[in-house]
């Protein structure tokens, strides 16, 4: 595996690689890789002759400082991980190389912006879409990989890339969970053991949504798994919704496409979660 610490070294050996006929997949993370980012570099790995993961832990889009500076940074252990995995690049920048001093941006996502996560953290896709913009714009994917745990992010960077026209495919990839049903995620390794016993209930809330959901039972089903939630003891709910898929508004069981998706705090972690209905 080629590691890049600089745009400028990074951009040489991709250019070079279109030269020759490769395709490049891009799997943009903040590290702390686990088993839900290996899937999306080993789909990167099937659909394109060139892998590039980056890890950038970015400081844009945290609206809380000290979630910023607890963020795990394991690097060696994720460096280990990547080359076990077969992934051909690392792009591992720091925040000076990837920002210049009083660096302005703005996007105009309209009202999905500020539904669900936006709600309750102010700014964050306007982050998003700054380090994800300068990313395609460094590697210029033909595909870029996406988790669905972040659905509403997705949907975020997909308008974006209708929004500037860039010639990028995105593809969204199935969230990997535990055995138990738990959604993997970096945050993970912050919640003790009774925790992660609490957490279950999320993702046990959005499957009572997805099996027992019958096309006329909407607000029933939602209203039980709210007090499922609201019931588990050291579990905090910011929100559980059944949104549509496409606009992330408020779902009617008239929708074709509708995710239901929650936040909370578990301890003092936070953790979001999400199954797609129909």
């Amino acid at each position: 595996m080629k590691i890049f610490t600089t745009r400028h070294e990074l951009q040489q050996y991709l250019q070079q690689c279109r030269q020759n006929g490769e395709t490049i997949g891009l799997v943009p993370t903040m590290g702390a890789l686990h088993e839900g980012h290996l899937s999306l570099l080993a789909l990167a790995r099937q659909q394109c002759s060139i892998s590039v993961c980056s890890i950038f832990v970015n400081p844009t889009q945290f609206t809380n400082a000290s979630d910023l500076q607890n963020y795990p940074r394991p690097i060696e252990a994720d460096i280990a991980k990547l080359t076990a995995a077969g992934c051909d690049v690392l792009f591992n920048p720091s925040v000076n190389e990837m920002y210049a001093a009083n660096e302005q941006w703005h996007i105009d996502l309209g009202q999905l912006e500020h539904l669900l996560e936006g709600e309750f953290r102010p700014g964050h896709y306007q982050g998003v879409t700054q380090v994800v913009f300068k990313l395609f714009d460094i590697v210029k994917p033909d595909l870029a990989f996406f988790g669905q745990k972040d659905y509403q992010q997705v949907l975020v960077i997909t308008k974006m890339v209708q929004l500037l026209n860039l010639p990028v495919k995105l593809v969204m990839v199935p969230i990997s969970r535990e055995a138990e049903g738990l959604a993997m995620s970096s945050r993970n390794i912050h919640l003790s053991a009774d925790d992660r016993l609490h957490a279950l209930v999320l993702s046990k809330a959005l499957r009572h949504v997805t099996e027992n959901f019958n096309g006329s039972n909407l607000q029933k089903v939602t209203a039980e798994a709210i007090e499922m939630i609201n019931a588990e003891p050291g579990v905090k709910l910011e929100y559980f919704e059944v949104a549509d898929g496409e606009t992330l508004l408020p779902a009617t069981e008239a929708n074709t496409h509708l995710v239901a998706l929650t936040a909370a705090q578990v301890g003092k972690t936070r953790l979001i979660d999400n199954m797609i209905i129909r």
